[in-house]
């Protein structure tokens, strides 16, 4: 069982503190989610995990040894940054080879299907691909390295709609057939958010929030109506967003939505909903918001 152990992990930047005593346990057979807000610190973090930064003080742990002291055991994790790290003058296929020199597990046949149904011709240099190209190729090799512990920072940049669909689709079937730990970072959250599991919310260097996507979503709800009843029913609880226009209000409560709630709305003639897990986000991460 090959799990990532994240234990009082800080990294400062001059007067800034992008990872701040960040501790975190990420168990093996689960998609998370690692959100944020610009500058949050989310890829520092993913570049603490994975010793492409050094701390400044604190540890990372995959499969109960430092990393700091086992290089070997970064090859049990592949991590698809926004950039390319690896020979821009060779071929995709030759590229697949050479990434079983660092991921002996590497499935190449896989490599290679993936690149025809993204129809990635296997004799271009990735140098020369388009922005959603380069995307896909270093999806194709995250995918296909087979390692136990995948993080995916930014994975559908420059991708249209279609591709994107298509990358989410093989990301599940590939987690289906082979179980492993991923980590997904992302600003498309609407469109993530029904493949994850667990989502970890990073403000300012700090983890504000650790929690199952399902507990979460059942913790909020969305209640509508107008204004003034809105502002009596919202009153004595939890209010983290609100929006009006005209005499028309919506509030997110967070809290789960009990019997007794439902009946006092439906006497104030208010609607429920259920809230989405980017609005929940914004609400969370907003200068305003409750988390501290």
């Amino acid at each position: 069982m090959t799990t990532i152990a994240v234990k009082n992990l800080s990294k400062r930047f001059g007067a800034i503190r992008a990872v701040d005593d960040v501790s975190l346990t990420l168990e093996t057979g689960k998609i998370y989610g690692l959100l944020g807000r610009n500058g949050a610190g989310k890829t520092t973090l993913l570049n603490l995990m994975t010793k492409k930064l050094l701390p400044d003080c604190g540890e990372v742990a995959v499969g109960g040894r430092n990393i700091a002291l086992h290089d070997a055991v970064l090859s049990q994790v592949y991590h698809m940054t926004d950039k390319n790290y690896f020979p821009s003058g060779l071929q995709v296929r030759t590229l697949f080879r050479w990434c079983q020199t660092f991921y002996p597990q590497f499935d190449l046949t896989y490599a290679e299907s993936l690149a025809a149904k993204f129809a990635l011709a296997q004799h271009s240099i990735p140098k020369q691909l388009s922005t959603g190209y380069s995307t896909i190729l270093r999806a194709i090799m995250a995918l296909a390295s087979n390692a136990p512990v995948v993080l995916f920072d930014e994975p559908v940049l420059g991708l249209d709609a279609v591709h994107r669909d298509l990358l989410y689709r093989e990301l599940i079937a590939n987690y289906s057939q082979k179980p492993k730990t991923i980590v997904i970072s992302t600003h498309l959250i609407d469109e993530v958010a029904e493949v994850l599991e667990d989502v970890i919310v990073l403000r300012e260097g700090r983890i504000a929030l650790q929690q199952p996507v399902e507990d979460l979503l059942e913790g909020v709800y969305a209640v509508a109506g107008a204004t003034d009843k809105v502002n009596a029913f919202i009153a004595e609880r939890t209010d983290i967003g609100s929006e009006t226009l005209g005499g028309t209000t919506s509030a997110m409560v967070m809290s789960r939505l009990t019997s007794a709630d439902r009946q006092a709305g439906e006497q104030l003639n208010l609607e429920f909903s259920r809230v989405t897990l980017q609005r929940v986000f914004i609400a969370l991460t907003n200068q305003q918001g409750v988390l501290p």
